[in-house]
C-alpha cells in the first residue's frame, strides 16, 4: 500500500489532472461548531421552505453521522470564474440574468464522475473505501473546505479563496483511509462589507448570516410558490440565482476565468431576451436548458421568475407577453402574469380584471387579482 503522504500527493495530482484547481484534506471532526450554527439558522426560520434542511440536520452537522466509517475527507475546488462582469446584464432590463454557475452544463453532472475517478484511484492505491458527494447529500462543504484550507467563509457565507475569489464549485471525497490533514485558512475579509451592501434584498441581517427568505437565489430557485410582493421589484431581471454578492468580492481581482469547457457559458444563456423566454412551453424549456441546472426548477417556476423580470423591465411592450400567460395552466405563472401586467399596463388590466377574478379557481391567484385591483387581502 502507498504511504499516506505519498498517497495524498497522488490524490492532489489526480485532482488537478481532472480539472480541480485546489484539493486538501480535513478530518471529519474538524467542524464541531457547525451544528450549533445550523441549529440557530433553522430555529430562526431563515431556511424558508427548505424543509429538507431540518430533516437532515443531524447528519449535516457531523460527517460521521452521515458515514460513521469516514476517517478523512478530501475537499476539492473547481474554478468557474466568469470571463466578463456578470453584473453588466443588470443594466439590460429586457434580458434575463442567469447566475454564472448555471450558464453552462450542470456542475453536479460534470464534477461527480471526476470525483468517482479520483476515489477509484485512491482506493486502488491505498485500499479502504470511499464515497463522493457534490451538493447531493447533507454535507457542509463550505465549513469543511475552510478547515481544509481551501479558503474561508466570507461575510456572504460563501467560500472565498485568495487565489480564486468567490468562484468555486466544491466536491468531497469521504474515505476510510488516514491521510495527513491540512491547516485551515484564516478569515481575510477584514472590515470589507461590499457583499453585504450590494445585496438588493438585504438578505444579510449581519455579517456571516444569511436569511434565505430574502435571498434572490433562494427565491428564484428553491422557493416554489409566489414570491412576496415587496421583494419582487428588488429582484430586477434576475431570473435564476443572483451573483451580486459573489461578483463584488475584492478577492476576485486575483481570480482567473474558469477553463473547463463543459462549464463554459452557452451564448444563448448569457443574456436571453425576456420576450423569448416568456413564450417557452415545457418542451421548449427542456430543449433550451438541456444539461443546465436551470432545468431542475421546471418551466412553471422559471416562467414565474421571467414574469417578475418583465414586470420590472419598465417596457410596456412586454405587457403583451405577460398577458398571454394570464390563462396559463400553472397557478404560479398566472399569478406572476397578473402582477407583471398590473405593473406595465394597469389600465388594460382593469378592463377585464373583475371577470377573470370571478372565474379564477386558485386561491393564491385570486389574491393576486385582489392586489391588482387594490382590494383588501385577507
Amino acid at each position: 500500500m502507498t504511504a499516506p503522504a505519498a498517497l495524498k500527493a497522488a490524490i492532489i495530482a489526480a485532482a488537478r489532472d481532472h480539472g480541480f484547481e485546489v484539493a486538501a484534506v480535513v478530518r471529519p471532526d474538524a467542524i464541531p461548531d457547525a451544528g450549533r450554527g445550523l441549529a440557530a439558522f433553522l430555529a430562526s426560520g431563515a431556511h424558508g421552505d427548505m424543509t429538507w434542511m431540518e430533516a437532515t440536520a443531524a447528519r449535516r452537522s457531523d460527517p460521521r453521522a452521515l458515514w460513521d466509517e469516514v476517517r478523512t475527507i478530501v475537499m476539492l475546488g473547481l474554478n468557474y470564474g466568469p470571463d466578463r462582469d456578470p453584473l453588466d446584464i443588470l443594466g439590460r432590463p429586457d434580458r434575463g440574468a442567469i447566475s454564472v454557475y448555471a450558464q453552462g452544463d450542470d456542475y453536479h453532472e460534470v464534477i461527480k464522475p471526476r470525483l468517482k475517478a479520483i476515489a477509484r484511484m485512491m482506493v486502488a492505491a491505498g485500499g479502504g473505501d470511499a464515497k463522493v458527494f457534490v451538493d447531493t447529500a447533507p454535507v457542509m462543504e463550505k465549513p469543511l473546505a475552510a478547515q481544509a484550507g481551501l479558503g474561508w467563509q466570507g461575510k456572504h457565507t460563501n467560500l472565498v479563496s485568495r487565489e480564486l475569489g468567490s468562484w468555486l464549485f466544491l466536491g468531497a471525497i469521504f474515505t476510510t483511509l488516514e491521510l495527513p490533514a491540512d491547516a485551515p485558512e484564516r478569515d481575510h475579509c477584514g472590515s470589507c462589507r461590499a457583499c453585504l451592501d450590494v445585496c438588493p434584498t438585504a438578505a444579510f441581517p449581519a455579517p456571516y448570516r444569511l436569511d434565505a427568505r430574502r435571498c434572490i437565489s433562494y427565491l428564484t430557485i428553491e422557493h416554489k410558490g409566489p414570491i412576496r410582493h415587496d421583494l419582487r421589484p428588488l429582484i430586477g431581471n434576475r431570473i435564476y440565482g443572483c451573483d451580486d454578492c459573489l461578483a463584488v468580492c475584492p478577492w476576485n481581482k486575483f481570480a482567473r476565468a474558469g477553463r473547463d469547457a463543459k462549464l463554459a457559458a452557452r451564448d444563448q444563456l448569457r443574456a436571453p431576451r425576456l420576450r423569448d423566454l416568456a413564450r417557452l412551453d415545457d418542451a421548449g424549456f427542456r430543449r433550451l436548458f438541456a444539461k443546465s441546472p436551470v432545468k431542475r426548477i421546471g418551466r412553471d417556476r422559471f416562467l414565474r421568475n421571467v414574469l417578475i423580470a418583465i414586470g420590472n423591465s419598465g417596457d410596456p411592450s412586454l405587457a403583451d407577453d405577460a398577458e398571454r400567460l394570464l390563462d396559463d395552466p400553472a397557478p404560479v405563472v398566472r399569478g406572476a402574469a397578473i402582477w407583471a401586467v398590473a405593473v406595465l399596463a394597469p389600465r388594460r388590466l382593469a378592463g377585464f380584471a373583475r371577470a377573470r377574478r370571478h372565474d379564477e379557481t386558485d386561491a393564491a391567484v385570486r389574491r393576486e387579482w385582489d392586489v391588482a385591483l387594490g382590494e383588501p387581502v385577507a
